[in-house]
């Protein structure tokens, strides 16, 4: 496996994050790496913590990576942002190095969230205001 820095897509999942007002996602601690060689052929990304232990031995904070795989370049933009929405869901509103499980990282979720994300972003280009609900 080779990993590599992927600034574009944290600057993707900036965008989101303040577009929807994830405002627990710290994100001076959540990382974007784009990684090759993975044999898997169904996942397209992977979210990682440095869990509590972790934390405690290292004396820091929790801390995330979004991982993506090769698969990810391949996809559509619209289905790209499904991804990074989905991985930033798996960060539990605490951001103390646990996951969110399937059962809230739905499909339901992310559809409600992606299009709450596109009209947001509609709505800043008409108005240069965010009216997100899903957070608060």
């Amino acid at each position: 496996m080779r990993y590599e820095e992927a600034l574009d897509l944290k600057e993707r999942m900036i965008d989101i994050v303040k577009t929807l007002e994830m405002n627990h996602i710290d994100l001076n601690r959540i990382e974007c790496l784009r990684s090759f060689g993975s044999s898997t052929r169904r996942t397209i990304a992977r979210c990682h913590a440095l869990g509590k232990v972790m934390q405690k031995a290292m004396r820091t904070r929790a801390f995330y990576t979004i991982e993506f795989l090769e698969r990810f370049d391949k996809m559509k933009k619209e289905e790209q942002d499904k991804v990074i929405i989905h991985e930033l869901l798996h960060v539990p509103r605490t951001f103390g190095g646990g996951f969110r499980q399937h059962d809230f990282v739905c499909e339901k979720n992310i559809e409600i969230l992606y299009d709450k994300f596109m009209e947001a972003k509609d709505e800043i280009k008409s108005d240069g205001k965010n009216k997100n609900w899903f957070w608060k």
